[in-house]
C-alpha cells in the first residue's frame, strides 16, 4: 500500500524542497525575528496591549501560516496597520486599555477576524476582496500611519498612554498635553534610538536597528539605570508561553464592524506582500489559499491571546533578503520567539517605552506616501481624490468609518465599470455579422448590452439579415439575463434580423436550455458551438469562415 499523499494545500512551500536551502532558511528565521519580535511587541502598545501579546503574535499565527500558507516567504504577525485598526475597534467597543475584559474582548474580536476570513474562503471571495482599489489602501494607510506617529508623539515624551485608537485629533490633544510635562531623559533616548533606526536603514540596511535599538534601551536601563530619571519602562513581562484562553463573547456584537474592517485589511495586505515576495519560478499566489491560511492563523491564535495577525511587508523583505526560500524559515523564526517567551521575560520587562514608541513611529511614518500621493495626482486624478478622502475621513472621522467608505466607493467604481457595455464586431460576411460581447452579462447591464447591440446593428452599412451573438464570457446566466437576451431576439426580429448564439460555455447553456426560449433556439438550428460554425450556418455556407473573408465593421 502507497504512502498516503499529503493535501495540497498543506506544507505547500515544501515541495521540491532541496537540502541546499537549509542554511538559507535558518539564517532567514532568525535575521526576520530580529525585526518582527521587537516590532510586534512594539505594536501591541498602539491598542494599549501587553508587549507579550505581540510576542505570542509571532508564535501561534506564524506557526498556523507556515503550515497552510502559498507563499515562500512571507512573515505573518501584527502590523502597523492590523494595530491601530485593533486599537480603534477596542476603543469603540468601550473596551479600557488595561482592564480584566482587555483580552478576552482582543481574543473575540481575533477570533471574529478568523471566522470572517474563513467564510470569505468558503463563498471563494478572494479575488474579490482584492477588487478594493489602491487608492483606497493608500489613503486608509496615510491616514494610520499619521494618527499612529502623532499618537506616539507624547510616549517619546515621556507620556505611557498610547491615544493612537483614539483618533487623529484626540492624540493631537495629547501631544498638547504632554508637551507641559515633557522627561528630557527620555526625550534624549527617543531622539538616540529613532537617530539609531535611520542610520541602520540608510547605511546599514543588512543590521536590524529594531534589535540594536532594544537591546540599546535595555542595556541603559540595566547598567545606566536610566529608569531613575524617570524614564518609563514597560510592564512586566511574563515567562513562559501563552496559555489557551476562551474569548469574551459577550462582547461580539460591538466587536463586529472593526473585525470586518481588519479582515478585509489583513487579507489585502497578506496578498500583497505575497505577490510582491513570489519570484518568477515559484508557483502563483492563490487568493483562496491565503483566505485559509490568515483565517486559520486568525482563529487558532485568538485562543492564545494574538493579536489579529496579516502578512507583513518589513519582516517578510528581511525574510527572503537573507536568504529563505520556504516556510521554513517562519518555523525558525517561530522557535526564536518561543525561546524569548521562555527566558527573556525579567529581561525584557527592563525596556523603555519610548524605546519601543520609536521602533512605531518610524515603521508608521513610511506610510504616509505623499510622493505617491502626487504620482496619482499626475496621472489619475479619480484615483487622488479617492485616496484624498479616505485619508482625510481617517483622520477626522475615524478609521474604521475611512475603511467602509473606501470599500462601499471601490464596489460603486467597479459596478460602474462593470456596466459599461462592449461589444465587438468580429466578423462580417455579406448580410451575416458575429458580435462578440466582451463581458459576461448580469443583472445591471443585461439592458445597456442589449441597447447598444441593437444600436450597432443599426448603424450596419449595407444592413444585414442575421446576427451571430458569441456569448464565450457568459459563463453563468441568471433568469434576468435569458429574459434580456429573449427580448433581444424578438426586438431583432421585428427589424428583420435573426438572431443566432453561439459559444455559450456547456454550465450556462445548460441552465438556458430550461427556459422555452432557448429550447426553440435549439429546435431551430440557432444555437451553435462556435462563432465561425454559426456564420456558416446563417449563411448557408459549408465549411470555416476563411480570415479574408472576415471584415470588422465595428
Amino acid at each position: 500500500m502507497g504512502a498516503r499523499r499529503r493535501p495540497p494545500w498543506l506544507l505547500s512551500t515544501l515541495d521540491g524542497y532541496r537540502r541546499g536551502w537549509v542554511t538559507g532558511d535558518v539564517v532567514a528565521g532568525l535575521a526576520a525575528g530580529a525585526v518582527v519580535v521587537p516590532q510586534a511587541m512594539a505594536y501591541a502598545t498602539i491598542a494599549n496591549l501587553p508587549v507579550q501579546v505581540g510576542l505570542y503574535t509571532c508564535i501561534v499565527p506564524m506557526l498556523v501560516y507556515a503550515v497552510l500558507g502559498g507563499s515562500r516567504a512571507m512573515s505573518v504577525s501584527t502590523t502597523s496597520t492590523i494595530a491601530t485598526l485593533t486599537a480603534t475597534t477596542l476603543v469603540s467597543a468601550g473596551v479600557a486599555a488595561g482592564s480584566d475584559d482587555a483580552l478576552g474582548s482582543l481574543m473575540m474580536l481575533t477570533l471574529l477576524v478568523g471566522a470572517i476570513l474563513l467564510l470569505a474562503r468558503l463563498c471563494r471571495l478572494g479575488s474579490l476582496v482584492e477588487n478594493i482599489s489602491g487608492a483606497t489602501v493608500l489613503g486608509l494607510k496615510i491616514g494610520v500611519g499619521a494618527t499612529v506617529a502623532v499618537g506616539q508623539l507624547p510616549k517619546l515624551l515621556g507620556e505611557t498612554f498610547d491615544f493612537s485608537g483614539h483618533g487623529f485629533l484626540r492624540s493631537l490633544v495629547a501631544v498638547g498635553e504632554a508637551a507641559a510635562s515633557v522627561n528630557p531623559a527620555t526625550v534624549l533616548l527617543s531622539a538616540g534610538s529613532v537617530a539609531v533606526l535611520l542610520l541602520c536603514r540608510r547605511f546599514l540596511p543588512r543590521v536590524p536597528g529594531a534589535l540594536v535599538v532594544v537591546l540599546g534601551g535595555i542595556l541603559l536601563v540595566g547598567l545606566g539605570h536610566i529608569d531613575r530619571l524617570g524614564v518609563d519602562l514597560i510592564e512586566p513581562v511574563p515567562t513562559g508561553l501563552p496559555v489557551p484562553g476562551v474569548p469574551d463573547f459577550a462582547q461580539a456584537p460591538v466587536l463586529v464592524p472593526g473585525a470586518l474592517a481588519i479582515a478585509v485589511m489583513a487579507f489585502l495586505e497578506s496578498a500583497a506582500v505575497a505577490r510582491s515576495l513570489r519570484r518568477p519560478a515559484e508557483p502563483p499566489i492563490d487568493s483562496d489559499q491565503e483566505l485559509l491560511a490568515t483565517g486559520a492563523a486568525n482563529t487558532v491564535g485568538s485562543f492564545f491571546a494574538a493579536m489579529p495577525a496579516a502578512g507583513g511587508f518589513s519582516q517578510s523583505a528581511v525574510n527572503q533578503g537573507a536568504g529563505a526560500r520556504t516556510q521554513l524559515a517562519t518555523l525558525v523564526t517561530v522557535v526564536l520567539a518561543v525561546l524569548v517567551a521562555l527566558f527573556l521575560g525579567p529581561v525584557l520587562s527592563l525596556l523603555p517605552e519610548a524605546t519601543l514608541a520609536a521602533l512605531v513611529f518610524i515603521a508608521v511614518v513610511g506610510l504616509v506616501d505623499v510622493p505617491q500621493l502626487v504620482r496619482w495626482f499626475r496621472i489619475s486624478r479619480t484615483d487622488f481624490w479617492i485616496a484624498t478622502a479616505v485619508a482625510v475621513i481617517g483622520l477626522t472621522a475615524g478609521l474604521l468609518p475611512a475603511v467602509a467608505i473606501g470599500v462601499v466607493v471601490t464596489l460603486i467604481l467597479v459596478l460602474r465599470e462593470l456596466n459599461v457595455p462592449r461589444v465587438r464586431v468580429t466578423t462580417r460576411v455579406g448580410p451575416v455579422v458575429a458580435i462578440e460581447l466582451e463581458r459576461g452579462l448580469y443583472t445591471a447591464n443585461a439592458l445597456a448590452n442589449e441597447r447598444l447591440v441593437l444600436d450597432t446593428v443599426a448603424g450596419l452599412q449595407p444592413p444585414v439579415t442575421a446576427v451571430v451573438l458569441g456569448l464565450q464570457q457568459q459563463t453563468a446566466v441568471s433568469i434576468t439575463v435569458l429574459d434580456a437576451l429573449e427580448e433581444l431576439d424578438r426586438e431583432l426580429a421585428q427589424r428583420g434580423v435573426t438572431m443566432h448564439v453561439a459559444a455559450l460555455p456547456d454550465g450556462a447553456a445548460e441552465v438556458a436550455g430550461r427556459v422555452p426560449w432557448f429550447a426553440g433556439l435549439e429546435r431551430q438550428g440557432r444555437v451553435h458551438a462556435t462563432v465561425d460554425i454559426g456564420v456558416c450556418t446563417a449563411g448557408g455556407v459549408q465549411g470555416d469562415v476563411h480570415p479574408d473573408d472576415a471584415r470588422d465593421d465595428r
